[in-house]
């Protein structure tokens, strides 16, 4: 298919995808950490109510509740992702003691509570700059990856995900890289050149497995789209699969190399 042609194919998608661009750059120039984890908490919601149907797991309001306590404890916690491991002991407790519950409960609630949390944690611990970046990598290596493979694909990459192609993942991840490191480099204190280029390429990576752990539970579950809340691209899941497992790539990076926090800086022109 010629490239015009596969740009002007879904422009619903388009649309949702410059909406949320608005939004995030609102929500980075305002720079607040309550209105980062405002904003991120609504969309892990129904992040979570996704989660739950693709695990076909029942949707009990404990689910929820456990699921939002979780979230609001994580505000007072430096290190948010902590909040979501001592809830994921404590349904796993409750769930061996209860027997009759399933055990995917537990792994609903680990995915996405976790990569959530870590979107927050990197935009707690590293400030506003690395949420830009961990996006544009991300952001690159989807769009050059779904492109590329529609212009030169022609070997699959795996049977979890039949439209992907080897030639467009492989493209997504070397254009992702490229730019990924340079801007990794202008935005992130205290990051050289050759850490950047490591930890794009791991980002990268992970989040074309992120976006295959995604298409493996719609494709157990029989779904198409995680959901339908956002036209163009299905559900929050849908949109937010490479960046979650992306998140935690670039929140252990993060930590092991001991980059610091730099202030936001948005150009006025």
């Amino acid at each position: 298919m010629a490239l015009k042609d596969a740009f002007f194919a879904e422009k619903k998608r388009y649309f949702t995808a410059a909406a949320l661009i608005i939004l995030l750059i609102a929500v980075l120039w305002i720079d607040s950490l309550y209105i980062f984890w405002a904003v991120l908490g609504l969309f892990f919601l129904l992040g979570f109510n996704e989660a739950l149907t693709l695990f076909n797991c029942p949707k009990h309001p404990a689910s929820f509740l456990l699921a939002g306590i979780t979230w609001f404890l994580a505000l007072f916690s430096s290190h948010s992702i902590e909040s979501a491991l001592f809830s994921s002991m404590l349904l796993a407790g409750f769930l061996a003691y209860r027997r009759n519950f399933s055990a995917r409960y537990l792994l609903a609630f680990i995915y996405p509570t976790m990569p959530f949390l870590a979107l927050l944690e990197i935009y707690r611990s590293f400030g506003a700059n690395a949420i830009i970046w961990l996006i544009v990598i991300i952001t690159v290596c989807d769009s050059a990856a779904y492109f590329g493979g529609r212009i030169f694909g022609r070997t699959p990459f795996c049977a979890t995900s039949p439209k992907k192609t080897i030639e467009g993942v492989v493209i997504g991840i070397t254009l992702a890289v490229c730019i990924g490191s340079l801007l990794g480099v202008g935005i992130m204190a205290n990051l050289n050149f050759f850490s950047a280029i490591i930890m794009s390429l791991i980002i990268a990576f992970s989040g074309v497995l992120g976006d295959l752990f995604e298409s493996y539970l719609k494709r157990e579950a029989g779904l198409k789209d995680s959901g339908k809340i956002l036209p163009g691209h299905g559900g929050v899941l849908d949109r937010f699969d490479a960046s979650l497992f992306g998140a935690i790539a670039m929140l252990f990076l993060l930590h092991l190399g001991s980059i610091s926090k730099a202030p936001l800086e948005i150009p006025l022109g």
